[in-house]
């Protein structure tokens, strides 16, 4: 069971409760009640489905950001093998807000990027809470022109509320370390899989985000703000974030929707925090599934296609009548 349970979560947490305390009460006694024990797993999948089949998109954003979710470095242990991590931006620093380097995804070379949060307070300190500076942008940028030189596909991992707005990333340029980003993510001629995992914050997670597929976990986030910035600037009320959820569309059915991402990976049933291991294995298959797709075509086309699935965001028509 998990440590945290967000308050929509209880109904699950009171029935697994008592599946512990049965399975508990039949070992110290020695008493056969394994119909009672498969009344309740039947009970939990139940309210499971019922649960986690009904969040509203602020609940979305709450098991996005639950403390026992997966990160990045939870999927590289699970997925990929020889990790070789590259550091440092070759100009200032070395972000671990965003890690990266050479891995291997069942054989396969890739170069990996992620965005990085921590488990503690340490770790969360020492990665700034998922937030980037520019250097990290600049480290990504830096280790993807090597994956274009070596011809080796890219895997970018999202999970940032978005970069850094201090006044030291101002000083060093962030919003120009993601502009470059933008720009030269369409001038590389390899295969680019983006995955949204936690939460995708604004500009921060599309300094990494330009690629041929970019997928969204199924309870994963992905938007322009934050709901408590939204809500703090339309309604100067961060308590309206729930609002501000609903109306910034920012889950994988909403998204799909408006042509935003090209796919939804899916999470064990009460998800990914639940389930590591299913979790990394439905996004392996997902990884491999869009590469193989991506590997057989050609650089030109890979460019091609990149270029015009960004350009076609946002393309609408005025009713004239």
């Amino acid at each position: 069971m998990a440590k945290t349970t967000l308050e929509f979560e209880q109904p699950i947490f009171d029935l697994e409760q008592k599946l512990a305390d049965l399975r508990a009460f039949s070992q110290h006694n020695d008493v056969d009640v394994s119909a009672g024990i498969h009344e309740l797993e039947q009970k939990i999948a139940a309210e499971k489905k019922r649960v986690f089949g009904t969040l509203t998109p602020w609940q979305r954003v709450r098991v996005a950001r639950h403390p026992e979710r997966p990160l990045p470095t939870d999927y590289i242990d699970r997925i990929f093998d020889d990790f070789l991590e590259f550091k440092g931006d070759r100009r200032f620093a070395d972000d671990q807000a965003i890690i990266g380097g050479f891995a291997k995804l069942n054989g396969r070379a890739v170069m990996l990027i992620a965005s990085r949060k921590g488990r503690n307070l340490k770790d969360n300190v020492e990665t700034n809470f998922g937030s980037a500076h520019p250097e990290g942008y600049r480290k990504a940028l830096r280790l993807m022109q090597v994956a274009d030189k070596a011809n080796v596909p890219i895997i970018c991992l999202i999970d940032t509320p978005g970069a850094y707005p201090g006044v030291g990333a101002e000083e060093r340029h962030i919003a120009e370390a993601i502009a470059v980003n933008l720009r030269e993510m369409f001038t590389l001629t390899v295969p680019i899989v983006c995955v949204v995992i936690g939460e995708g914050g604004s500009g921060g997670a599309l300094g990494i985000g330009c690629g041929n597929r970019v997928l969204v976990m199924e309870n994963a986030y992905y938007s322009v703000i934050t709901p408590e910035g939204c809500a703090a600037i339309l309604w100067r009320d961060a308590s309206q974030a729930p609002k501000a959820a609903e109306v910034l569309k920012l889950t994988g059915a909403d998204l799909m929707k408006f042509d935003i991402i090209d796919g939804i990976v899916p999470e064990p049933m009460g998800g990914a925090h639940r389930d590591w291991d299913a979790a990394a294995a439905a996004l392996a298959e997902t990884l491999e599934t869009q590469l193989e797709d991506l590997q057989s075509m050609s650089p030109e086309e890979l460019l091609t296609q990149r270029y015009e699935r960004f350009r076609k965001i946002g393309v609408f028509e005025e009713n004239q009548g």
